[in-house]
């Protein structure tokens, strides 16, 4: 399969993911259905990876990292969770987008990186506006996705040094989202014995978990190693507009008007931003 293909179907599978979690959030608070989503995700990749058996993971230095990773990678999905409960989907996806794009900016030397944070602003606050209108829940689903940005820059920042000192690599992954699911474990793990109690309310859970989680990460490292950063760039920028499509088809929350404006003004920073990018380590397709 084509890798555009391949991580369009991939985009389609993570959103899906979480427009089911929206329905959760009548049952759970976004936030516990993002922990469990961690906890599941972080189960299933233990399971799979088997990272006990690689002992460079354990070494004091390594652990201490992975361990940051784990927590800024589950407060990125905590946070996304509870702004999806006030916000419309695609328009949280362009607006968690800023994290990136800043990284890009700040890190990067080219005109490209400085055009992009400024048509990356204009398309935000566009997006920040029309949801400011859409309800009384609006400044907290606009806090609480600006925490996920912040995160998702921090993600960006720290799995850079991760990389450049040899990465853990998909079982370090593992270790990492289940030391982020411990680390929020005393805060949400109280709120989540509904799932406990119903069989079918567990099962809707894991179907989160590996849409949004294990399905998206495993088609991504297939894809970063059939295409160059750039594409990957071009592709990401889909991921609003794949994000969109998802919550109007699974939601019925049809984009309209400057709120169109502002999801072609983000998308396009994210293709500025990453073809102006050296190659090297790239956004989670998987991160939210």
């Amino acid at each position: 399969m084509p890798a555009p293909l391949l991580f369009v179907l991939s985009g389609l599978t993570q959103y899906v993911g979480a427009a089911v979690a929206v329905g959760l959030f009548g049952v759970l608070p976004a936030a516990t259905v993002a922990w469990l989503r961690v906890l599941v995700a972080a189960g299933v990749l233990l399971a799979w990876r088997r990272p006990w058996r690689v002992r460079e993971l354990w070494e004091p230095a390594r652990l201490r990292v992975t361990v940051a990773f784990g927590a800024v990678l589950a407060g990125m999905n905590v946070a996304f969770y509870v702004a999806i409960d006030h916000l419309p989907l695609g328009t949280a996806v362009a607006l968690e987008f800023l994290g990136p794009v800043a990284v890009a900016a700040v890190t990067g030397r080219g005109w490209r990186d400085r055009v992009a944070i400024a048509v990356a602003a204009v398309g935000v606050v566009l997006l920040a506006g029309v949801s400011l209108d859409a309800g009384p829940g609006a400044v907290a689903g606009l806090v609480a996705i600006g925490v996920a940005a912040a995160c998702w820059a921090a993600y960006i920042v720290l799995g850079r040094r991760v990389a450049r000192a040899g990465g853990p690599g998909p079982s370090g992954l593992a270790v990492a989202m289940a030391a982020g699911a411990l680390l929020f474990a005393p805060f949400l793990a109280g709120t989540s014995g509904p799932v406990l109690q119903d069989p079918r309310l567990a099962a809707v859970v894991v179907v989160v978990a590996v849409c949004s989680s294990v399905v998206p990460y495993a088609v991504e490292q297939v894809v970063l190693r059939r295409v160059t950063a750039a594409t990957f760039a071009v592709l990401l920028a889909l991921l609003p507009a794949t994000a969109a499509v998802v919550g109007a088809v699974a939601l019925r929350q049809l984009p309209h008007g400057l709120e169109l404006v502002g999801l072609v003004l983000v998308s396009g920073a994210i293709v500025l931003s990453g073809r102006g990018s050296p190659a090297g380590p790239t956004p989670a397709a998987g991160a939210d």
